[in-house]
């Protein structure tokens, strides 16, 4: 045997494998910053709809070149309590179909072009100025480095050949009956759980194939592997998420292990059906360089992943109510309410930027209906003469979910910002972190005039009725004024700025109005100094909670 060919193969195929995934990372950056927006608004037209799921998860597996990152991402929204599971089921089932577009780009035999396509990009991303160009010219690049990183896997196996032994090892590998069916299949579950990539792994299967180092079947076989391999990715995402993530993850895995037993049972008939399909001999070489290549086993490995995922999603969407209700039985819920957690899902989606700001802008608008609640609940308190306990911890634990959203909010913000992320992403990432702090800041101050009451009640004092029917409308203006600036933010609306321009000054009129009639009754009676200072307190906290929302108003516009 020579080793000095044997490690120039080994280099060469680790070579063209890292060309490949940074690629294959590459492609689906490009493809996201271009297509951020489209994907935005796709994720949040999920609904329970199964097909329109399903059709969702094909789309944005298809731009984002991995079904891994798109049932992490899914995982996480399930986590966070943004998408409900059988919505995360029907996009997984689609996702799996999504992610055989990597094979059909595969098929595509612009093979050699693929080094002059990533330096021709590489010029466009290096010397382009506008953002838009630059993420075609790096989805571009990723397109030629998947292309050369492909043809230096294919070169290195065609050595293989020239080491006797080695060709004899992979000739082992044969899915000429059920075991060995059962085997490649291990094989491929196995490869794909050690590097983290269908699609790398994908790669492997067609350079052996194309070479003739295994047979049609064979690769078949490692491909349906593949499949359940993949779903690694997302159980691991799962481990100590909520129990509806947890749900999410185990269909994926069930899914494909049901998807892959069957179809294994009536393998030899679904291979003929592929060759069939293509209308070719997948055994039929082609001499190329003077070697024996089989270039039709693309094409054929391409359909076989890509038949079977839209069969077994075609199987499994009549009775995906029937499978939500058995996960459900299956994983049950704890005995306590969960609370929906942004935890760790740094880590999770930061290989979606966009997408990641969706959910981190879900968790933003959560904290706007906190602090309107807060605000509902605090008038109610003002307003009896018995407070009710139970409402005013409902306020105190509210401003405690709010401060740690701000917290978990910030250190997400700071994760995808340290990133590489389009300009788009950094402006409303900062935006969002301006926002979280301005909500959290409000709910501060709500809370605090609950526990300004509740000191003067303890004491025995009270404002005067002519002070509580002050601060009772002050708190109406003030609760309408942060309404109109928290809807503005649902909506987007980035002319709210001049909607509530007037609304903003009634407000500051009024304040200085009851600041300045409460100086002058302290000089025509006698005023207990705590009430004073409670009432004057009073007016700060409601004129900060009016100045937080204009903040949220000019980042809602873009103003500094």
């Amino acid at each position: 045997m020579d080793i000095a060919n044997l490690v120039q193969i080994v280099l060469t195929v680790i070579g063209g494998l890292g060309i490949f995934l940074l690629g294959m990372k590459h492609m689906s950056e490009g493809m996201q910053a271009v297509a951020g927006p489209s994907l935005r608004k796709i994720i949040g037209a999920v609904t329970d709809n199964r097909l329109l799921a399903a059709t969702a998860g094909i789309i944005v597996t298809c731009v984002v070149q991995s079904s891994s990152i798109t049932t992490v991402m899914v995982i996480g929204f399930v986590n966070s309590g943004v998408m409900q599971l059988t919505q995360a089921v029907g996009v997984i089932m689609g996702a799996n179909i999504g992610t055989t577009i990597t094979g059909w780009i595969l098929v595509l035999k612009v093979g050699k072009y693929g080094l002059p396509l990533l330096g021709f990009a590489a010029f466009v991303y290096l010397f382009s100025k506008g953002d838009r160009w630059r993420y075609w010219a790096l989805a571009a690049m990723g397109v030629g480095m998947v292309f050369f990183g492909l043809e230096l896997m294919k070169d290195a196996c065609g050595h293989i050949k020239e080491l006797p032994q080695f060709e004899a090892w992979f000739r082992n590998f044969q899915a000429d009956d059920y075991l060995g069916v059962m085997s490649c299949a291990l094989v491929g579950c196995l490869l794909t759980i050690l590097v983290q990539s269908s699609s790398a792994t994908l790669g492997i299967t067609i350079s052996l194939a194309f070479q003739g180092l295994i047979s049609y079947p064979t690769a078949a076989a490692l491909v349906l592997g593949e499949n359940i391999g993949t779903t690694i990715t997302a159980y691991l995402a799962s481990l100590g998420a909520t129990t509806n993530a947890r749900r999410a993850a185990y269909f994926h895995v069930i899914f494909n292990l049901v998807g892959v037993f069957w179809i294994t049972l009536i393998f030899p008939w679904y291979i003929e059906l592929i060759q069939w399909l293509i209308d070719g001999s997948v055994d039929q070489a082609v001499m190329q360089n003077g070697e024996a290549t089989y270039p039709t086993t693309t094409r054929a490995i391409a359909a076989t992943h890509s038949i079977f995922n839209v069969v077994n999603t075609l199987l499994f969407l009549p009775f995906l109510p029937v499978f939500v209700r058995w996960l459900e039985r299956m994983v049950p819920a704890k005995p306590y309410k969960e609370k929906p957690h942004l935890d760790d899902l740094d880590i999770r989606m930061l290989e979606t930027p966009l997408l990641a700001i969706e959910q981190s802008r879900k968790e933003i608008l959560k904290m706007g209906d906190g602090c309107r609640k807060m605000m509902q609940w605090l008038r109610t308190l003002l307003e009896q003469e018995e407070p009710d306990r139970r409402l005013a911890d409902r306020l105190y634990r509210r401003e405690q979910v709010l401060d740690s959203i701000q917290d978990e909010v910030a250190i997400f913000m700071t994760s995808l910002l340290s990133g590489s992320v389009p300009h788009a992403v950094a402006e409303e990432a900062r935006e969002q972190l301006r926002m979280a702090h301005e909500y959290e800041a409000i709910s501060d101050y709500l809370l605090n005039l609950l526990k300004l009451d509740q000191n003067l009640r303890k004491d025995g004092l009270r404002f005067t009725d002519t002070q509580r029917a002050d601060l009772l409308t002050l708190h109406e203006m003030v609760a309408n004024y942060f309404d109109r600036v928290d809807q503005a933010n649902v909506s987007r609306d980035d002319t709210v700025l001049l909607a509530i321009d007037t609304h903003r000054k009634q407000i500051k009129t009024n304040i200085k109005q009851l600041r300045d009639r409460h100086l002058e009754e302290l000089s025509n009676r006698t005023v207990p100094p705590r009430i004073s200072i409670a009432f004057m307190t009073a007016l700060n906290a409601y004129t900060r909670v009016r100045d937080h929302s204009q903040n949220i108003a000019e980042a809602i516009s873009g103003a500094t």
